[in-house]
């Protein structure tokens, strides 16, 4: 059995547009959401992108492209799954180990339904945690939020 590893990584900006939710793992937040193409959702595009990498198949944009007026507003848990399909034939993804950093709105109220959510989409254990930038940088001073993560696949 071959395994593979993969790391993704994503950020976004808090926007002002009060029209804007915030998505992370396919959950919605209390607080400002974020900029994006898409509807921003920084932690499915890091898993994405992770799943992308680890089969060898490029990156989040090279299949979704920002430039393309079909993503525009997409549900990035859709995204998510469409990346998981692609994978999946020669792959089983085995786990997903994810990090959101921000400094507000608190991950914990919402971390077990992101986790339950994003397992459904992949098919596989999902761990979310959430660390703070500690003031320091964009991250810290709440310009935005950034995710990163990294998966496990094992071949078939």
């Amino acid at each position: 059995m071959t395994s593979r590893v993969g790391l993704g990584f994503d950020v976004h900006p808090f926007t002002k547009d009060s029209g804007r939710r915030l998505v992370l793992g396919g959950v919605t937040l209390e607080g400002p959401g974020l900029a994006g193409h898409s509807d921003a959702d920084a932690l499915a595009h890091a898993i994405a992108d992770a799943l992308l990498g680890a089969a060898g198949l490029g990156d989040l944009g090279s299949h979704f492209p920002d430039t393309d007026p079909a993503y525009a507003g997409a549900d990035s848990m859709q995204l998510l799954a469409h990346v998981v399909e692609k994978v999946s034939g020669p792959w089983v993804i085995g786990n997903i180990d994810a990090t959101v950093i921000l400094e507000a709105p608190k991950l914990a109220p919402y971390r077990v339904e992101i986790e339950r959510r994003l397992a459904q989409v992949v098919g596989a254990p999902v761990s979310v945690k959430a660390k703070r930038a500690e003031a320091l940088g964009a991250i810290g001073r709440r310009e935005g939020i950034a995710a990163l993560a990294v998966v496990l696949i094992e071949s078939r």
